[in-house]
């Protein structure tokens, strides 16, 4: 086991008591307003910034702050930025700019960015440059510091920035606010190895590291015994899980592990590289109750010319055959994908190609992308651009053809009786809204006491990617 990272209960300790800490100075802020003061966490981008904005919510929470969605009504905001395609950048410096007329009225407001964006030296100097308003700075690899750097901020620090490169560190033993009570994501590893051409990933959230599985273990008891029902296993590259960790366990094993825990009830995962996935894992989902008939392999590309540009690392037929083998083990299983449209020097035919893939596949729907060059990775060189107004046209096409074949998929369901996990209320009063393992969204009649609940549905009326249905019991 030489080698291995394990969690730094340490730091865990150290940032504790930065909150405490944290908490002393905002009080002093409180006395000198007259009231309490309220923070809001934004979060922009996957899986895993969603789970980082529960640790800075967790944080805040424990720190003294009531928490708000409202940005206007938010005495500190912070934006947990996404960097995978350019527009999430413009999104976040449009949000600044109207934060800048916001804060001329509210002095005292404090702005902090963090996440993958910030890990850009070119984004953060214009920031710097840009953007005043922006009173805090921190990437993804020091998030775990968040305490610190916040209690710096409420002592009386003018611009408190403070960004790392990398880190071999990692610390999960921070306070967590969920969104959800009764499910949860849970990180099982950090970055990527892939390097996929077009994507910025691992230079912005670093190579892969593997938490030990009893450590993941030990956190879904917990949250087991808080009441939580789902978990979602995250990471950039989930199949690779256990790399660097010698031979403590594979992501099929701990999958299995995960579903023998007492209390959960259903666990999902995310994402799955073509590449990785073996087929000890997909014997694992097949057989294991616990797991949600549903996969998210992304393709990116129906053409190998392609995919051997994009550095994926398989072919086409590589993924058609692995498609073919999920469904001999799993011929209801809910497949989800995500395409790239418009990858330098796609022709005409390698487009066609995507399209037809689509069709042969059937995908219960996907995540459709106009490619988005990123300073930084080899894509961005490349020769053959393609012209904007193709790009556009082939999209649209591409829109169409998921939306026929998803919508067919979808349909599949009618008129069968589904477990559904209850997650909110509709905005149709008398209305809830929740999933079924396959992951499709369900409306149906059901109050608040239902939110949280496992409830059987009649799936009555498909509604093209969601269904109305009708209580069972």
């Amino acid at each position: 086991m030489e080698g291995i990272i394990r969690e730094n209960t340490d730091e865990a300790q150290r940032q504790a008591e930065f909150i405490v800490k944290a908490h002393d100075a905002l009080l002093v802020l409180e006395r000198k307003a007259g009231r309490k003061l309220k923070a809001c966490v934004v979060t922009f981008g996957c899986q895993m910034n969603a789970r980082d904005s529960e640790k800075l919510r967790g944080i805040l929470d424990r720190t003294g702050f009531i928490l708000t969605e409202e940005e206007l009504d938010a005495d500190l905001i912070i934006y947990n930025t996404c960097t995978v395609r350019d527009n999430a950048d413009q999104h976040v410096y449009g949000r600044l700019g109207r934060l800048t007329g916001l804060k001329k009225k509210k002095p005292e407001l404090i702005v902090g960015l963090c996440g993958c964006m910030m890990q850009e030296e070119t984004v953060v100097r214009k920031i710097r440059k840009s953007y005043p308003v922006v009173d805090l700075i921190f990437g993804t690899h020091n998030l775990f510091t968040f305490p610190e750097l916040l209690a710096r901020k409420l002592s009386g620090e003018r611009r408190v920035t403070e960004l790392w490169e990398g880190t071999d560190q990692i610390v999960e033993n921070l306070p967590v606010k969920r969104k959800f009570r009764f499910k949860s994501g849970v990180n099982i590893m950090f970055g990527c190895d892939n390097f996929c051409s077009y994507c910025i990933v691992p230079y912005v959230r670093g190579r892969e590291r593997s938490r030990l599985s009893r450590d993941i273990l030990d956190e879904i008891r917990s949250l087991s015994d808080d009441g939580v029902k789902e978990i979602m296993l995250l990471g950039q590259n989930v199949n690779s899980y256990g790399r660097g960790l010698g031979n403590e366990m594979t992501f099929s094993q701990l999958l299995r592990e995960v579903c023998a825990v007492p209390g959960i009830e259903r666990v999902r995962f995310m994402t799955s590289h073509p590449k990785d996935l073996s087929d000890e894992l997909i014997a694992a989902i097949a057989e294991e109750p616990k797991v949600c008939r549903h996969i998210h392999l992304p393709v990116q590309s129906g053409s190998t010319d392609v995919l051997r540009k994009m550095n994926r690392r398989y072919t086409r037929s590589d993924y058609l055959r692995l498609v073919e083998k999920i469904r001999e083990a799993d011929p209801d299983i809910s497949i989800t994908t995500d395409i790239i449209v418009g990858f330098p020097g796609e022709t005409e035919e390698d487009f066609e190609k995507t399209v037809s893939l689509v069709k042969e596949v059937g995908f219960d729907s996907a995540f459709t992308f106009i490619y988005s060059k990123r300073t930084g990775t080899p894509a961005a060189k490349m020769e053959n651009q393609i012209p904007e107004e193709i790009v556009h046209k082939r999209f649209e096409r591409l829109l169409e053809t998921v939306k026929e074949t998803g919508e067919a998929a979808c349909a599949r369901f009618e008129g069968r009786t589904m477990n559904v996990l209850a997650e909110e209320l509709n905005k149709e009063p008398g209305f809830v809204s929740g999933r079924i393992s396959h992951n499709i969204m369900v409306h149906f009649p059901g109050d608040r006491d239902d939110i949280g609940k496992i409830i059987p549905v009649k799936l009555t009326d498909c509604r093209g990617f969601y269904y109305f249905g009708e209580r069972v019991q």
